[in-house]
């Protein structure tokens, strides 16, 4: 069984073009420029170590910085590419090697992206390397899906609000929803519509747009506003991009439209969040804005 894909110093694989025997590997990294872009028919999570990693897939465009996480689906196929000093290492399960691992420890992985501590990147750090150099990797990778639904605990919660009747349709469902947030994260460059998601997640609008609600306490459109805004305000504090190009990269039409969200968001104009330093970050905003009261 191949274990290991390795794309380093610029080199670029496609999972889908060596796979010729029909095998899989089922640990993966990028390095140093490298690119590499996962086949269809497997669950993919990855993790950035150190430096960062630029990711295109299904749901959108991501950048990963070290210690973040992201999952996705198996027909997503992300590309991941390493930046000029970033290390991102990752596992590739196929769907019945996913059912199998989660019948055995009864747990589940979904779509969506998150952080680590430093002690759990070493854990998976480590966790990695064993299920590498494991002669029996279908067993060694269980300690390490074990690891990632520990890193999606909080989740487990989010199922049990999911309407339907069996575990196994909540999970479905969860899954899915989560999939639709990844997708609005993906893309918060621009507005999304409903119809995009339900075409997506193969639910009607209308039931997608109330279980959302339901389970995140936020409206799908609510939180495609949030995210460009805040994508906004990084654009701000980490480029030198005039006030109208960030309007333009978030989405938004012309910059009076711009302006009044952003206010309406942080408390205070897009210049003035600005001038107010690289260490201003989204959160910090309204605290700073109420001190001024």
């Amino acid at each position: 069984m191949r274990q290991l894909s390795l794309a380093d110093r610029g080199q670029s694989l496609s999972l889908d073009k060596i796979a010729d025997d029909g095998v899989l590997p089922s640990c993966l990294g990028v390095a140093r420029l490298g690119s590499l872009q996962t086949a269809g028919t497997t669950f993919t999570v990855w993790m950035q170590v150190r430096g960062s990693a630029w990711v295109e897939s299904k749901e959108g465009k991501f950048r990963l910085r070290q210690r973040e996480w992201i999952a996705f689906e198996k027909d997503s196929k992300p590309m991941v590419q390493a930046g000029r000093d970033g290390l991102c290492i990752g596992l590739s399960l196929s769907p019945d090697a996913l059912r199998a691992l989660g019948e055995l420890v009864d747990c589940n992985l979904y779509a969506g992206r998150g952080t680590m501590t430093r002690g759990e990147m070493r854990v998976a750090m480590r966790l990695w390397r064993d299920a590498l150099d494991s002669d029996r990797p279908m067993q060694a990778l269980r300690p390490a899906l074990l690891h990632l639904a520990a890193l999606q605990q909080g989740m487990a919660t989010g199922v049990q609000r999911c309407p339907g009747r069996s575990r196994s349709r909540k999970r479905q469902v969860f899954g899915r929803m989560q999939r639709a947030r990844l997708y609005l994260e993906g893309n918060s460059h621009r507005v999304v519509r409903i119809g995009e998601l339900a075409e997506l997640t193969n639910f009607s609008s209308w039931y997608l747009s109330k279980t959302f609600q339901s389970l995140y306490a936020e409206s799908p459109q609510s939180l495609s506003a949030r995210l460009r805004l805040e994508r906004a305000a990084d654009l701000l504090r980490d480029t030198d991009m005039m006030v109208g190009e960030v309007a333009a990269a978030s989405g938004f039409d012309n910059c009076c439209s711009f302006a009044r969200a952003f206010r309406a968001r942080f408390g205070l104009s897009a210049s003035r969040y600005r001038e107010a330093g690289a260490n201003l970050s989204p959160d910090s905003a309204k605290p700073l804005v109420a001190s001024r009261k």
